[in-house]
């Protein structure tokens, strides 16, 4: 994962020098407080009822009928990136990255590898961290699962947050242990290799030994370390400095994996950034600390070095992990992006999984020269049905909000210090209180979203008109830079505004269209996608049907190329408090 910095000046006050500000100024500064202090103390806007909400997607990509004993990628479409994946008690265990997105580090658990059930979250409560003034690709990086004597461990960065830790659970649908910090450890991607003679070691991807020789030098560092305390003993040592070839200066070694097999250590890393250089690679050595050597035939996956023009492409790919299957036969799960115009991915980096092949004791995800397929031969302990919906294939979901609890698949941006969605409040409704953060706050607004993770889909709800002073409806949010909003507001009387408004990376909000209409009880919402294009309607149940408000509106603006970050888009319901101004 390649890290960036984001700064932003801030005055510090202690530093500010002794002012004389008159009576005037003390009359503003205590005018100001009680302001601030009567805000504060202001009830909370009404909740927004929201009915339903419905997902569908339709891409070509997943059109073809599915053979008997075979399986769709990606097997978790939508961005789920940086797998990690563990076999455990007759079972495989999977985790991805989740950025500032809450609850964090979703456990996904399955028995075939192929068909996914998320069984919880690692990072469930607020009190475990905290992710404001973050933006929304900072957070948690890449985390690994791993599983010894009982125990599920997971390690990760919790960056510009904290730093790297390790959570342990003796059930990996939870509760997970809050994070046991290892502040010696820097870098980012850790990873636990557990090796027969009872040590246990952290790898990770930190700076070069010496000054770095290019942007983007990097290296892999291990340190044994002792998990009764979850502290590293030892020296720490540099296994790979720069990557498999360092004259060819490459870029962002990282993701490391260590495996053993027939006396052999394997390092398995990322290598080339997450676009569309990224590969991964792999050595070997038969002493834990080395030297490795690289394999003559890396990459043992990319897809860097095929057609551009290629139909229904899938770039990106790398960031693997491997497992053993119940009857010997080796996988791996990595992450790859299906784009459109071939640089635009708005469903952000996708799990994936192939078999791995062992030729000369060196194990081959996918030769060079082969495109990633869409449908490949299932492991042969597959049973049961070859659907794999709703994690991946074209399908429909809805969710009646009729549930004791949220579903697992909706995700909030950064923690939330209130509780503002409920079930219980008027039981079959979603009830949203809203806040005044907006989409374009670094703390968390009152959003609910589900990955797009389709090119072609729609996301439709059924909601009540919000009281006044609120605006509420659908979001599609890619980051707190790039999103639209198709929101409704009350206006004079019995009347309503439906507004598209977006942002797109230029620091203002804008509006795009506005319909003033009669309010109705009857509201639905409905955005759609093909993928650079987007629709947004609305019906106010009046017979008339689905109305355009806009259309052919500019999808790019959530493409993760355009906007950067690793995330996806999401979509999903939204309230805002406009009774005071919005904080920036």
């Amino acid at each position: 994962m390649k890290l960036f910095s984001l700064r932003i000046p801030q005055h510090d006050h202690r530093q500010a020098g002794v002012h004389r500000i008159g009576v005037r100024g003390v009359l503003a500064a205590v005018l100001l407080s009680l302001a601030v202090h009567a805000s504060a103390q202001s009830p909370a806007a009404p909740p927004v009822y929201f009915d339903w909400f419905e997902y569908s997607g339709r891409d070509k990509a997943f059109e073809a009928p599915l053979p008997a004993g075979h399986y769709r990628n990606p097997v978790l479409a939508g961005f789920h990136a940086d797998p990690s994946i563990v076999a455990a008690n007759g079972k495989f265990y999977l985790v991805n990255s989740s950025f500032t997105y809450f609850p964090g580090i979703p456990v996904f658990e399955s028995t075939d590898l192929v068909h996914w059930k998320q069984i919880g979250n690692v990072i469930d409560r607020p009190t475990q961290l905290d992710f404001d003034g973050l933006s929304v690709s900072r957070g948690i990086f890449a985390p690994t699962i791993e599983f010894h004597d009982g125990v599920f461990y997971v390690v990760t960065t919790a960056t510009d947050s904290g730093g790297n830790f390790i959570a342990t659970a003796r059930d990996p649908a939870g509760p997970w242990s809050d994070p046991h910090w290892l502040p010696t450890i820097g870098g980012i991607d850790p990873s636990l290799f557990f090796d027969d003679d009872g040590k246990v070691y952290l790898l990770n991807n930190d700076e070069p030994p010496g000054p770095a020789r290019y942007d983007g030098h990097r290296a892999i560092w291990m340190q044994q370390i002792d998990l009764a305390r979850f502290q590293p003993i030892g020296p720490r040592k540099v296994l790979i400095d720069g990557g498999v070839e360092p004259e060819k200066n490459p870029i962002w070694i990282e993701g490391p994996h260590i495996y053993k097999r027939q006396g052999w250590y394997y390092l398995s890393d990322a290598e080339g950034g997450t676009g569309p250089q990224h590969s991964q690679v792999v050595l070997r050595s038969r002493e834990v600390w080395g030297p490795y050597v690289p394999y003559a035939g890396n990459p043992i996956l990319t897809q860097r070095d095929l057609p551009a023009d290629r139909p229904l492409p899938i770039t990106n790919a790398g960031h693997a992990d491997l497992v053993e299957g119940p009857d010997g036969s080796w996988w791996a799960v990595f992450l790859a992006s299906r784009n459109y115009q071939q640089r635009h991915y708005n469903t952000g980096r996708e799990t994936y999984l192939l078999p791995v092949q062992w030729r000369n004791g060196w194990p081959e995800i996918l030769p060079a020269d082969q495109t990633i397929p869409y449908v490949v031969k299932a492991p042969s302990w597959m049973r049961g049905e070859t659907t794999q919906a709703p994690s991946t294939g074209n399908f429909v979901h809805r969710d009646e909000f009729d549930g004791p609890a949220l579903a697992s698949d909706w995700l909030r941006v950064r923690v939330p210090k209130t509780a503002w969605a409920d079930l219980a409040a008027r039981p079959g409704s979603l009830a949203l209180t809203p806040l005044a953060e907006g989409l374009e706050t670094l703390r968390n607004p009152a959003f609910l979203g589900r990955r797009q993770q389709h090119l072609r889909f729609e996301a439709s709800t059924a909601m009540t008109a919000p009281a006044p002073g609120v605006a509420a409806g659908l979001a599609a949010f890619q980051s707190e830079a790039y999103w639209y909003f198709l929101g409704v507001r009350r206006t004079e009387g019995d009347r309503i505004a439906v507004f598209l408004e977006a942002r797109d990376g230029s620091g203002t909000t804008r509006t795009l269209a506005t319909r003033e209409v009669k309010a109705t009880d009857a509201l639905r919402l409905k955005i759609e996608g093909d993928e650079g294009d987007y629709g947004f309607a609305f019906d106010t149940g009046d017979g008339r049907g689905w109305q355009t408000l806009a259309s052919r509106i500019d999808g790019t603006v959530l493409s993760t190329d355009r906007a950067g970050g690793f995330v996806g888009a999401l979509l999903g319901p939204y309230a805002r408090d406009e009774r005071a101004q919005r904080s920036e």
